[in-house]
Formats: C-alpha cells, structure tokens, sequence
C-alpha cells in the first residue's frame, strides 16, 4: 500500500511589483506619498493621483494574489473619486493582513523630470512607513528624472515602480 504524497510546501514568501502613471495637468494638486508637493503641475486621476500610493498598492494586492487597484476600487465607481490614495492603500492592506502576510519591506522609485524630489524623500518615506504602520527603515523611496525623454522627461506624466516583499504573518 503506498501512502499519499504529501502536500505541497509553497515558499512563505511573495514578491510583488506595482506600476502606475498618471498625466500632469495645471491646477490639481501633487500628493505623492501621501505628501502634497507646492507646484504648478499636479497629477489628474479619479482618485487623488497619487501615483506612488496607487503602485504600492498594486505591489500589495499582487504579492497577496488579491488582484490590482483598478478591481478592489474601479474608475468607474463615484465612491472613489476624488478618494485619498493613503485611504485607498490601507484598505487594500488590510485585505493582504487579512489573507495572512505581512510586509517585510518595499522599495520604491518615482519618476518626475521636475520638480526635484530629493529633498522630499524623507518625508515621503515616513509617510509611507505610517501608513503602513511600518518602521521607516522598511520603506527605500528614490527619485529620477526621464532625463528629458519620454512622457516623464516632457513633464506630461508622472510614474512609480514599487516592489513589496511579503512572508506569512503566523
């Protein structure tokens, strides 16, 4: 008699990525991070358009395996406009707490030709972390330009990349 194979071990792991973009137009507002940033182009969206909450939240649901952004809270659902995306992310975390996993860290980068983001990131970084109820040195943010190429380097657009590891919460 042979006996049942065992079940199968998945890794208590999961990465996820996140990407967004949204268009610069003059007279809205430039949240990223959940920290408004004084300048003449701001980035149009259903929501707030915070680009960079918008990616991290994708890199969460995603890791998770609990789909993207534009399911749990649709463009085409008015609850949602006008959202904050700070809102948006913790309840998308709490879906991911939920099913189990907890963030070991996530690395970020946004893309702006202007305005100039360096002195920004701290703030930006604790923004995050709070959101998350993370500790800071969980959280990298960096910056870059579209060096003038491209959406980004034309000052049309904005984008972000983020990147979350997860492990199970026993």
């Amino acid at each position: 008699m042979t006996s049942a194979p065992e079940p199968r071990k998945y890794p208590e792991l999961r990465i996820g990525a996140g990407q967004d973009c949204h268009r610069l137009e003059a007279g809205y507002p430039l949240i990223l991070g959940g920290v408004t940033i004084e300048f003449e182009l701001g980035l149009v969206g259903h929501s707030d358009a915070d680009v960079l909450l918008h990616a991290i939240t994708d890199a969460l649901l995603g890791a998770a395996g609990l789909g993207d952004i534009g399911e749990m809270f649709p463009n085409t659902d008015d609850r949602w406009k006008g959202a904050d995306s700070g809102d948006l992310l913790q309840a998308a975390f709490a879906e991911v707490e939920q099913a189990g996993w907890q963030i070991v860290n996530l690395d970020c980068t946004i893309s702006a030709e202007r305005p100039k983001l360096a002195s920004y990131k701290p703030q930006i970084r604790k923004s995050v972390a709070e959101l998350l109820d993370l500790e800071e040195q969980q959280v990298n943010i960096k910056a870059k330009t579209g060096e003038r190429v491209g959406p980004v380097g034309r000052q049309e657009a904005m984008t972000a990349d983020a990147v979350v590891l997860l492990t199970r919460s026993h």
